[in-house]
């Protein structure tokens, strides 16, 4: 398969991510062709649609001398138990192909990158391979009856956390980016089977590195400082 573009987002690392697309809506993402497929006849008649498909490759997730497993243990059970892999969103499987939906905010033909593709909602890291983009037709792809199984059982048991960010760190974001990284947050990015309210956790997000705490279905961010060379050594 060849690369079609990469996705540009906040995250340079794969920690705070959120697990599903559209889970954080304020999330943005820059989807910038790769040099061979900016043409602007290929996005002709995108303009109408308000949603996209994204095909994409679990480029960290990749592991050459592994066998396939056909059980994973899926985050929100918290890892620690078993479901078949075609049960789960699992990046490890026999082909590490992501799939998300996000919505279109802006399509705009003319850069210095070529074509590009804002979006909102996306789940993935900066620098993600774009295999395929597809446009959402919610005349067949929605659908309101759908069951979600153990991931939506899952699902209903959680709250969103409570998040406090002092204003001495807000700071450090413009406020769509503050929204965002609230949401962010809110949906509790600790691996679930960690849940020791003393433990410190960094999240790299926008160029900064955000710390935080979490208590008492509370999220406590208690430092942030952009990154550095130095501080990316840490």
């Amino acid at each position: 398969m060849e690369i079609v573009a990469k996705i540009r987002t906040d995250f340079k690392t794969k920690f705070g991510v959120p697990r599903q697309s559209g889970l954080v809506k304020g999330l943005k993402g820059r989807i910038v062709f790769e040099p061979e497929y900016r043409n602007v006849e290929a996005l002709r008649g995108l303009e109408g649609f308000s949603h996209i498909w994204l095909l994409w490759d679990f480029s960290e997730a990749h592991r050459p001398d592994e066998k396939w497993s056909p059980t994973v243990r899926p985050p929100r059970l918290g890892g620690n138990q078993r479901m078949g892999v075609w049960a789960t969103r699992s990046p490890f499987r026999p082909n590490n192909i992501g799939l998300s939906s996000v919505r279109i905010t802006k399509i705009d033909l003319h850069t210095p990158e070529g074509p590009v593709i804002e979006v909102e909602g996306a789940d993935l890291m900066d620098g993600t391979p774009i295999l395929d983009i597809k446009p959402y037709l919610p005349f067949t792809d929605s659908h309101p009856d759908a069951r979600g199984g153990f991931a939506e059982e899952q699902n209903e048991k959680m709250e969103p956390l409570k998040v406090e960010i002092p204003s001495d760190i807000e700071r450090f974001f413009d406020a769509e980016k503050l929204e965002a990284l609230r949401g962010v947050l809110a949906a509790d990015p600790r691996p679930h089977y960690q849940q020791d309210p003393a433990r410190t956790y960094a999240l790299e997000f926008a160029d900064n590195e955000v710390k935080f705490r979490v208590a008492d279905g509370t999220v406590i961010v208690t430092a942030a400082q952009p990154i550095t060379d130095s501080t990316n050594k840490l």
